[in-house]
C-alpha cells in the first residue's frame, strides 16, 4: 500500500464508527470471523480496543491482519483501521485496483 492510498484510507476512516469491539476475551475466533466478514462488506473496518483487553492495540492489530489477510491502515489510541480488497460482487472498492 502506497503513502497516497493510506492517506485516502486514513482520511476516510476519520467518518467511520468502531464496528467491532475486543475486549477481556481478547482476540477469539467469533471476533475473526465477524472482522473477515465485515471487510468482505465494506473493506474498511475500525475496531475499538476496550481498556480491560490484556494486550495493546499495536500487538492485536497484527495478531487481526494476519489473522484476516488484511493491512493495518492505522493505530491511534485504542482504535485501529483495517483494510482489505473484497472479492464480493456489488462492492463498491474504495482504492481502484
Amino acid at each position: 500500500m502506497t503513502t497516497k492510498e493510506r492517506a485516502k484510507l486514513r482520511s476516510i476512516a476519520m467518518t467511520v464508527q468502531p464496528t467491532t469491539h475486543i475486549g477481556k476475551n481478547g482476540l477469539t475466533d467469533e471476533v475473526v470471523v465477524q472482522i473477515v466478514e465485515q471487510l468482505q462488506a465494506r473493506e474498511l473496518v475500525k475496531i475499538n480496543v476496550l481498556k480491560n483487553c490484556d494486550y495493546g492495540a499495536k500487538e492485536i492489530a497484527e495478531d487481526v491482519a494476519s489473522s484476516t489477510g488484511s493491512e493495518v491502515v492505522q493505530v491511534l489510541g485504542n482504535k485501529i483501521t483495517l483494510y482489505k480488497v473484497s472479492a464480493k460482487d456489488g462492492v463498491k472498492h474504495l482504492l481502484e485496483v
